[in-house]
């Protein structure tokens, strides 16, 4: 228990209104706005579960043009919604996440004005000053008053939800696992390149082969090199099958003892931090180069998150501090509330 002495009347009343503040933080009405990507959701919900469990989940639909072009171009109100906007209840807190978001942020600011407190996740591509705070990746290099920098992705997972995981019928013994994302605009995903990767997995499975692997393709990783990861790792690995059953990642993420994450995959290389088990990192050869990317890469490397994950790679652990990002932001942002009412 935190023993508290007050030495005035004064700091009796600073007292009283923090506690007021916090009170009245803690029963807020709080909502989420993404476009329903899981990635947003995550960040979103990873931020907003600090404030209070009870969070409403909206899904911003917006017409043509509005739904193709970045927000300060055209004017924004009601009917570019395709959202049924009468909700009995208005937010006190809104967290936004994503460019249609934006629009639904900067509405909701407009009719609602002081009474709304907006928090953005990720550049807004506007002027940050249209936000009471904007949360941004240290990759983003974005600076502001109102900027709270992130380390890596913000994201929805606990310690708690990790601990009311259910059993899962995969050995948890030590296991590795091992992240397959796919092509995006930053990268190249070949088979050639999986081919690369199969063959280092094939090698430390050799050196090690007391340890169990578990294999676990994301969205963007398309039929052909799952059946390629199938056909040449099943022998050695347990291989999910999304067609048939449950995603193991959650599992994944509370009883790995090692991980090997492909480079494009920078959200799940953040959760996996959150678990302070070592991260090897596959990096695949870019389309052309994201400074921002590798901005990123060079941070969990200098912070010693994550190792490349070479053919000599061994399986031996070190150590850093785990990454609880949403937590830390959480606190400066109650705080910064607290100070401002």
């Amino acid at each position: 228990m935190k023993l508290i002495v007050l030495k005035d009347q004064r700091h009796l009343i600073l007292y009283q209104l923090n506690i007021n503040s916090i009170l009245k933080i803690r029963n807020s009405n709080i909502w989420i706005a993404t476009d329903g990507s899981q990635g947003m959701v995550s960040q979103t919900k990873g931020l907003a579960q600090h404030f209070n469990k009870k969070i409403i989940n909206i899904k911003v639909s917006l017409y043509f043009p509005w739904s193709l072009l970045q927000p300060g171009l055209l004017p924004i109100f009601k009917g570019i919604f395709k959202n049924n906007l009468n909700y009995k209840n208005k937010p006190d807190i809104l967290f936004t996440c994503g460019r249609k978001s934006v629009y639904f942020s900067l509405y909701l600011k407009k009719i609602l004005s002081k009474k709304i407190l907006t928090i953005h996740i990720q550049d807004p591509k506007i002027n940050t000053n249209k936000f009471d705070f904007v949360i941004a990746p240290n990759h983003d290099k974005l600076n502001g008053n109102n900027v709270i920098k992130s380390i890596g992705a913000i994201h929805q997972f606990t310690n708690s939800n990790l601990k009311a995981l259910k059993s899962h019928n995969i050995t948890k013994r030590n296991l590795v696992s091992i992240m397959i994302g796919g092509k995006n605009k930053h990268y190249k995903f070949s088979e050639k390149i999986i081919e690369d990767l199969i063959h280092k997995i094939k090698k430390l499975k050799t050196k090690f082969p007391k340890f169990n692997f578990l294999v676990i393709s994301s969205r963007r990783t398309n039929k052909k090199i799952n059946d390629i990861l199938q056909k040449k790792l099943s022998d050695i690995a347990i291989i999910w099958d999304k067609e048939k059953e449950k995603n193991p990642y959650i599992f994944a993420l509370k009883n790995s003892k090692f991980f090997i994450i492909t480079s494009d995959s920078t959200s799940m290389i953040s959760e996996c931090a959150f678990t302070g088990k070592p991260i090897f990192v596959h990096h695949l050869p870019f389309k052309r180069l994201s400074k921002r990317i590798k901005y990123f890469h060079n941070e969990f490397e200098r912070l010693k998150i994550v190792r490349k994950f070479l053919s000599n790679s061994k399986l031996i652990k070190w150590k850093y501090k785990r990454l609880d990002e949403a937590k830390r932001i959480s606190g400066i942002l109650k705080e910064r509330i607290i100070k401002g009412s």
